[in-house]
């Protein structure tokens, strides 16, 4: 009961983080230039607690804690007089419009940046080293000659800094003979490894068939923790994009999305870790949550985007037909992944088999 009660309250809490800052890079972008700001929003749905501010903007945090809104005066209304009403979003230009509708994504990209900075500053960075810990049997490791020990220094000529960069090289090129140079009790070895490969979720990936447990903590002074941070962030950032660019044009990894049971499932995990570990997965989504919502599709901020750069291109704004289509469309598109994700979760859950097994 514990367990289940702090599963959800975390799940609350880091969802109430991750779309606060969302909505507060809007909102202060929307301040900024000067757009009224008539509501904030953490949640959907009726108001468990409400106040207005000087500014006249009404905040509130909502029952339904599965998103948010910042309401702005005119939005979403080009055909009507607000345009020349002042503070109107209607009314502002299109590169203010474009600052407003990208400053969401873009906090929750700077949010990841600063928890990151905070947390290495603090208690440094976990660091798993790329040390063969475990040579599974009949593995293309032990294949190769590989012994417990051997400390991973290059894979065809890339430096490998820690275990995770480690498994990435070999996930993305299976059935590929590599070279590894390897620290073996103190002496400099050149050796050739044939990977294999696994299926995972009916893709191909690269297997090794060996495990590392050996970590260390990484400490760093104020300044060296700003520009690991960075990295960091830049890291997992290209990790997603690459992700992305995999689902889209070679249409992998679409079994592994997880949507919000996952999400709820795997933060329940990450609370029994611990606070740190909270504050590490906080980063890790708020990243995910600023790429996903540059997408370039209609409904989202990267759709909005859109729109506005096919407004230069053109030199008149999308006709409403057309953005009434987009928006449609969006729509569809992202209900399509709730499902799909739905399904995945419930399927690593193990419902679907038990729904499957209850009918025959």
């Amino acid at each position: 009961m514990f367990d289940t009660l702090r599963s959800i309250l975390t799940y609350v809490f880091v969802l109430g983080v991750l779309v606060f800052f969302h909505e507060l890079g809007h909102y202060l972008a929307a301040r900024s230039r000067g757009v009224v700001v008539e509501v904030f929003s953490v949640g959907f749905g009726p108001a468990l607690v409400s106040w207005r501010a000087k500014s006249g903007t009404l905040w509130k945090i909502s029952v339904l804690p599965l998103g948010g809104y910042v309401k702005m005066q005119g939005w979403g209304e080009p055909n009507d007089p607000a345009p020349a009403v002042p503070g109107s979003f209607a009314g502002a230009s299109l590169g203010s419009k474009a600052f407003i509708v990208a400053a969401g994504p873009l906090a929750n990209l700077l949010l990841a940046f600063v928890l990151f900075s905070g947390l290495f500053m603090t208690v440094g960075r976990v660091v798993v080293q790329p040390v063969l810990s475990t040579i599974q049997p009949n593995s293309p490791a032990a294949a190769a000659g590989l012994l417990t020990g051997d400390r991973v220094m290059r894979i065809d000529g890339t430096n490998i800094r820690d275990f995770s960069q480690l498994q990435s090289i070999v996930s993305l090129h299976p059935d590929v003979e590599m070279d590894f140079t390897l620290l073996r009790q103190g002496k400099v070895i050149d050796q050739e490894v044939a990977l294999g490969d696994v299926s995972m979720d009916g893709e191909k990936i690269g297997h090794l068939g060996v495990v590392g447990t050996m970590s260390s903590i990484q400490h760093f002074s104020p300044p060296a923790a700003v520009a690991a941070a960075g990295r960091e962030t830049w890291n997992d950032a290209s990790g997603m994009l690459a992700g992305l660019y995999g689902l889209v044009v070679h249409r992998q990894g679409l079994g592994q999305l997880a949507g919000p049971l996952g999400i709820a499932q795997i933060t329940g995990q990450v609370a029994a870790m611990g606070f740190i570990s909270v504050i590490s997965f906080i980063a890790f989504l708020s990243i995910n949550l600023g790429l996903v919502n540059l997408i370039p599709i209609p409904i989202l901020d990267g759709g909005h985007l859109l729109f506005y750069a096919a407004e230069v291109i053109y030199g008149r704004p999308v006709p409403p037909r057309a953005l009434d289509i987009g928006l449609r469309f969006g729509a569809a598109v992202i209900i399509s992944l709730f499902f799909i994700t739905t399904f995945n979760d419930l399927t690593r859950m193990g419902a679907v088999s038990w729904v499957m097994h209850l009918f025959g």
